[in-house]
């Protein structure tokens, strides 16, 4: 079962890489106020991920910031540091969060994990996008086959908010 429009989003336990290490984020605290834009990459450093999904982003933060986002927020199932390290070689600045969940709590709570064991990657999270308002989702464009990068890009969420 996945998560729909209208429902609220999880509070699990996720991560974010500091200077002091790993620290603990609760998502109903990062996610479950004001206007967020939350984006979820199988992989980072895997190829849509690195040269179509999270560039979209970049590209569109402040078309979204002008449509009332809050916060933009990428996660995926890799832990926190390989976040950080594929943000610096992107070059993602303090406008989008890159959010680790490393044991998919979070991405099966919502119904968007799959089993990438075959290509070697371990449970994964589908590829999405959605708009949570307050805590509840407003907004959610699920990839159909959870890989491509057709309806959850940056601009796709753009059209959405002005739609």
């Amino acid at each position: 079962m996945s998560i729909n429009v209208g429902d609220r989003i999880p509070d699990v336990t996720l991560r974010v890489a500091t200077e002091a290490g790993a620290d603990a984020v609760s998502s109903a605290e990062l996610l479950g106020s004001g206007r967020v834009v939350l984006f979820a990459v199988p992989g980072a450093f895997t190829p849509t991920c690195s040269a179509v999904h999270l560039p979209s982003y970049v590209d569109t933060a402040s078309e979204l910031a002008s449509a009332g986002v809050d916060r933009i927020v990428c996660l995926a199932v890799n832990d926190p540091f390989v976040l950080t390290a594929w943000g610096a070689s992107q070059g993602v600045g303090p406008e989008i969060t890159l959010v680790s969940d490393g044991n998919a709590e979070f991405t099966e709570a919502i119904g968007m994990d799959v089993d990438a064991s075959r290509a070697g990657m371990g449970k994964r999270s589908k590829r999405y996008a959605m708009v949570i308002e307050d805590g509840v989702v407003t907004t959610f464009l699920p990839e159909e086959d959870g890989f491509s990068a057709i309806v959850s890009t940056g601009q796709c969420v753009v059209d959405a908010l002005k739609a």
